[in-house]
């Protein structure tokens, strides 16, 4: 096998995987019932990154008409949630065992943006970020929200996987 051959099967390995990863994600994501109730829609997904997005309206504002403090967090919580995932074995389930959010500006715009990333992957504990942006038709975004949290990988237990 010639180096250039290995290299190939490498990388094919590699986007088979990222797909394998993808569908997994999107898959769970499909089965949350509080995704589907805000509207929230999976952006994007790779390997220790995920984003959320969501469009305001009515149904998730509060009394102002800025989005709820309550629909910035859980598309918060569940980007950094599924950025987790990504990096955690087949089979494996996501809780999230704490979370701390900074809300900075009030949560307004065309699309509310959740960016989950991780930050250091254990192999029970995870720790990962979320950012989440208010983006206005013009395409510019602003900071209105960063989440902390500590994320468990669950395996073994029964209906806790992916």
């Amino acid at each position: 096998m010639t180096d250039q051959t290995h290299a190939s099967e490498e990388v094919q390995a590699r986007v088979r995987a990222g797909e394998e990863v993808q569908a997994r994600v999107r898959a769970s994501f499909d089965k949350q019932g509080l995704m589907h109730t805000l509207g929230a829609t999976l952006v994007a997904v790779s390997p220790g990154a995920v984003e959320i997005a969501l469009v305001p309206g009515p149904a998730v504002s509060q009394q102002h008409g800025f989005v709820h403090a309550g629909a910035v967090s859980a598309i918060a919580d569940s980007a950094a949630g599924y950025a987790a995932l990504t990096l955690m074995p087949p089979g494996a389930g996501v809780l999230t065992a704490e979370f701390k959010i900074n809300l900075m500006a009030p949560a307004a715009g065309a699309r509310i943006l959740a960016r989950g990333r991780v930050i250091k992957a254990g192999r029970t504990l995870t720790l990962a970020q979320a950012e989440v942006f208010s983006q206005g038709s013009e395409g510019g975004e602003r900071l209105i929200a960063l989440l902390t949290a500590t994320l468990m990988a669950v395996q073994g237990r029964e209906g806790v996987g992916d």
